[in-house]
């Protein structure tokens, strides 16, 4: 069995095939374009690749994964997190495009899980906005710990009245104290201040959108998920039916267990792999559970009765919970957006 590993970049996609132990055949790099695309299937073909990982499939190399799937290949989405790891091993000095290419080629080889690669659809827009409004909520946080830096020295003790940067109240209470100060570092925080209204006004828009595109979604009947984190499952996850199984979805998540036993002691180590953001989504979910919904609080004691620490009996309940999102994905046939 051959198969290929893709980095995607800008302007590039760096190539590398390797054989059935992992040993690099061949590696070559192709413009990001319609004629590099065209070259690169050549390529393929040429080298009787069975198989192609692309690392970037939503980003960069998007276009070139659309070509691919519509060329009838084999392409799989790599994690950037497993390949990363992947390239301690590679024994090449330094970080290069094929260097990186040969670590997604040898996760593809060595991954059967992987899930194909996403095409452009109705979640990937739902993804931007989630994406938007994360943008915002970060400048806004740059912007209200500039503005406090400013305000400890314009008005020190200024906390006693505006207890945070956050409430409405508050900042107008913040404007209050800025009003008739003197100075260059006064205007400019006066200008944070009008920026971080904006900002919040934006945030809460998005939001808003947000939650109207996910109200009738079935995941909102899961106790613990709130607009934002089911719109981060729906865009992360995309077409359940990419995914040949529960265990499938589990490894991309990160939630599949991954044992850390010695002896007669028994164990489950944290997975840093899989996708991050679908992590941190079913994360969210279990914190929640764990803390209000009896079901989950009863999950956690049986667990915690069978000898597992309290971070071990939340990992066991994230890999529960990413069965129960797979299910409701899989029993809704599409998506469903109450918006357009």
């Amino acid at each position: 069995m051959r198969v290929a590993g893709i980095d995607t970049h800008k302007a590039t996609l760096a190539a590398c095939c390797v054989d059935d132990i992992g040993q690099a055949l061949a590696e070559q790099t192709f413009p990001n374009d319609p004629a590099g695309f065209e070259a690169l299937l050549a390529w393929l073909a040429g080298l009787e690749v069975d198989r192609v990982g692309l690392e970037g499939s939503a980003g960069y190399g998007a276009a070139a994964a659309r070509f691919l799937l519509d060329q009838r290949v084999a392409a799989v989405e790599v994690p950037p997190q497993l390949s990363h790891r992947e390239r301690s091993r590679t024994r090449r000095a330094g970080k290069s495009d094929p260097g990186d290419a040969l670590a997604i080629a040898r996760v593809t080889l060595r991954e059967p899980e992987l899930p194909p690669v996403r095409t452009a659809d109705a979640t990937r827009e739902l993804g931007l906005l989630v994406e938007a409004r994360e943008d915002l909520v970060a400048e806004a946080t740059r912007i209200r710990n500039r503005l406090h830096a400013d305000l400890v020295v314009l008005v020190p003790g200024y906390s006693a009245s505006a207890a945070n940067l956050v409430a409405e109240v508050h900042r107008k209470t913040a404007g209050r104290l800025l009003r008739r100060l003197p100075g260059i570092q006064a205007e400019l925080a006066r200008d944070r201040l009008a920026r971080l209204a904006r900002l919040t006004v934006e945030v809460d828009g998005l939001e808003d959108r947000i939650a109207g595109l996910v109200a009738d979604h079935p995941l909102r009947s899961l106790h613990g998920a709130g607009p934002l984190v089911t719109a981060r499952l729906v865009a992360e996850v995309g077409d359940v039916h990419r995914f040949r199984s529960a265990d499938a979805f589990a490894m991309l998540a990160g939630v599949a267990p991954i044992p850390a036993s010695s002896g007669q002691v028994n164990r489950m180590r944290l997975n840093r792999g899989g996708n991050r953001q679908l992590n941190r989504a079913l994360h969210t979910i279990a914190v929640s559970q764990a803390r209000t919904y009896p079901p989950a609080q009863a999950f956690i004691a049986r667990k915690r009765a069978e000898g597992k620490s309290w971070r071990e009996a939340l990992r066991a309940l994230k890999r529960h919970l990413a069965r129960t999102v797979f299910r409701i994905l899989s029993a809704s046939a599409q998506p469903s957006f109450s918006g357009s």
